[in-house]
């Protein structure tokens, strides 16, 4: 009983001929599937035409006649564990009039693959998808699609490219904008580096944009093409202890409130410590640091915060510093910078505010060590963004976890050699686009070669 049940249901589709059945495996609409083969094991070949009604002149309106027919090779998605290859049979019209003077022209279907691309629309779209979204490498889905590097490269770029112009709502309103940069590449005989700035929402942790370089000049730029009422509705500018952020958030948006990073601050605070360590090894024993000195021995635990050494590191780092510091520079500096983390545990931000005032001017007495009053000139510069954080606890922590995104990019795809490249894969995959779009966008080639397809038969 259950196998004439069986052919019941199958008994509606023993009734397509072969051609209607190709026609739906193709899916494309508008097609007539002229035939399949088989040229080497792992490849097929698609012969369709698209059905087109004879058009007329644009010129003088005469019906056109046919000029020729010639077949173009598009790469398509793999079917059947196998690659596939449209081969599609276009025709080339002209105007039967000779003196209209309108040479022959074919028409375009951008449903089956855009003008002057190799790939078709839905394997361009599927490319940009694996390699966008997921982070996946060039070369790996141009080996799935059985096409060469720059093939795939071209369509992720352009798909790209058009999918975040026509994302509208990608960028909503911000209220904490952060900044914070990464290494691009390294160029050149010396390797130069290279860098560039992530613009992210230090909220909802999305990237903006990705611009060039670290300066200022880069984040004032596309801060200059946004809309007045998307500027003015900052109200916290996050950055690290960086001079050209600090000159771009005072430019474009002066009446955002400046935030310094808590990590950067006291960052700060351990570089100044290990470079007074570092000073005072070489002035006392002449030399760097060796495994059996007593700075270099301590050299970890002076980085460790206090309440973390239990009695045993307490008494170590204490008779390390007794031996290795003559003149208490070193502890000097471990002191200032726990006191520069004690400022992060006052909850109130009007003691906090006083609390920095004191430590700013008391680290800057001269009997303390260079690297301790250079500190000390440091808190006072930055006294208000410091204090800040009190307010709008917001730090740079969700830029830092687009960095790490962007890195995952660059090592998937071994490095960048153009920054556009760079910028687009790294905002498909962090910028998070609304991928339903894709469907809907028409790639810009933006002068890019079309790529190549394997000839077959």
């Amino acid at each position: 009983m259950e196998v004439f049940d069986a052919i019941r249901v199958w008994e509606p589709l023993l009734e397509f001929d072969a051609t209607r059945m190709c026609e739906l495996l193709v899916g494309l609409p508008d097609v007539e599937v002229l035939g399949v083969e088989r040229p080497e094991p792992g490849w097929l070949i698609v012969m369709i035409a698209a059905i087109e009604s004879r058009p007329s002149c644009a010129r003088c309106g005469t019906a056109a006649w046919v000029k020729d027919r010639r077949t173009v090779d598009l790469t398509d998605l793999p079917a059947f564990d196998q690659r596939v290859v449209l081969r599609v049979l276009r025709t080339r019209w002209c105007c039967p009039r000779f003196r209209c003077g309108v040479g022959s022209w074919t028409l375009e279907h951008p449903e089956i693959a855009p003008a002057g691309h190799v790939l078709t629309t839905r394997a361009g779209r599927w490319a940009t998808e694996q390699v966008g979204r997921y982070a996946r490498s060039i070369d790996e889905v141009a080996a799935a699609l059985g096409v060469d590097w720059h093939t795939i490269n071209t369509a992720v770029v352009a798909y790209g490219e058009a999918l975040l112009a026509a994302d509208d709502d990608r960028i909503g309103t911000v209220r904490a904008l952060s900044l914070d940069e990464t290494l691009f590449k390294r160029q050149g005989r010396w390797r130069t580096q290279r860098w560039s700035t992530q613009i992210v929402d230090a909220r909802s942790g999305q990237l903006l944009e990705v611009v060039e370089g670290r300066d200022a000049a880069g984040p004032a730029r596309w801060l200059a093409e946004r809309p007045e009422d998307w500027l003015r509705g900052i109200r916290w500018a996050v950055m690290d202890l960086s001079g050209p952020y600090r000159a771009t958030f005072d430019t474009m948006v002066p009446d955002a409130e400046q935030v310094a990073d808590p990590f950067h601050v006291v960052k700060h605070a351990n570089t100044k410590l290990d470079e007074c360590r570092r000073r005072v090894q070489n002035e006392t024993l002449g030399h760097r640091g060796r495994k059996h000195d007593p700075l270099y021995r301590c050299r970890r635990l002076l980085l460790r915060a206090e309440e973390r050494l239990d009695h045993r590191g307490t008494e170590k780092l204490t008779g390390l510093l007794r031996a290795g510091d003559p003149r208490g520079e070193v502890a000097y500096s471990w002191h200032a910078k726990e006191a520069v983390r004690f400022f992060y545990d006052i909850p109130n931000p009007t003691l906090a505010g006083r609390y920095l005032d004191e430590l700013g001017v008391d680290l800057q007495d001269t009997e303390f060590p260079p690297e301790v009053r250079s500190l000390g000139r440091t808190l006072v510069r930055w006294r208000d963004q410091i204090v800040n954080w009190h307010r709008a606890r917001a730090s740079n922590g969700p830029a830092e976890a687009i960095n790490n995104l962007v890195k995952r990019v660059k090592r998937g795809a071994f490095g960048f050699r153009r920054f556009r490249h760079y910028r687009i894969r790294s905002l498909l995959y962090a910028g998070r686009p609304d991928w339903n779009l894709l469907a809907t966008v028409t790639p810009r080639w933006g002068g890019m070669p079309p790529g190549r397809v394997r000839r077959l038969g």
